[in-house]
């Protein structure tokens, strides 16, 4: 991971970016469900496996290794990048449901949708940030 703290903030900023684009569209598809017999409510997991991959990347130099000189042999742990981490839909079936088999709370969910905008818009302002102190080290520079 040679790359410097600029690129990982910019590439971690835009994933980000895309997870709060995934989860306003799958949270409103929530809402626009929301009287349909039966439908279950959905939610975008990312930032806990994203956290496990930092998690692995930072415990990775005490970690014991095992020297593999075969194909067969048991591999020890890598640690994982988190730039592999992807965004996953994931179904609630677990909540109580509404007496027609529906399991969304319009109110909450309207809620959820005003929250990722939200998120999305400072999001956007850190970016925008990142770019501007490299504008301003460049105009220094000059």
């Amino acid at each position: 991971m040679g790359t410097n703290s600029f690129s990982n903030s910019v590439d971690l900023l835009h994933r980000a970016m895309d997870v709060a684009s995934l989860r306003y569209q799958v949270t409103a598809n929530n809402l626009a469900m929301s009287e349909v017999p039966n439908y279950k409510k959905q939610y975008v997991n990312f930032e806990s496996e994203l956290k496990r991959a930092f998690e692995s990347r930072d415990n990775s130099h005490n970690a014991f290794r095992m020297e593999t000189t075969h194909p067969d042999h048991v591999r020890s742990e890598q640690p994982r990048n988190w730039r592999n981490v992807e965004p996953r839909r994931v179904t609630d079936y677990l909540t109580t449901a509404k007496a027609n088999g529906n399991n969304v709370d319009a109110e909450e969910e309207a809620m959820n949708i005003v929250q990722i905008q939200m998120q999305y818009r400072l999001l956007a302002q850190l970016a925008s940030f990142e770019f501007n102190q490299v504008n301003t080290a460049m105009r220094e520079l000059r």
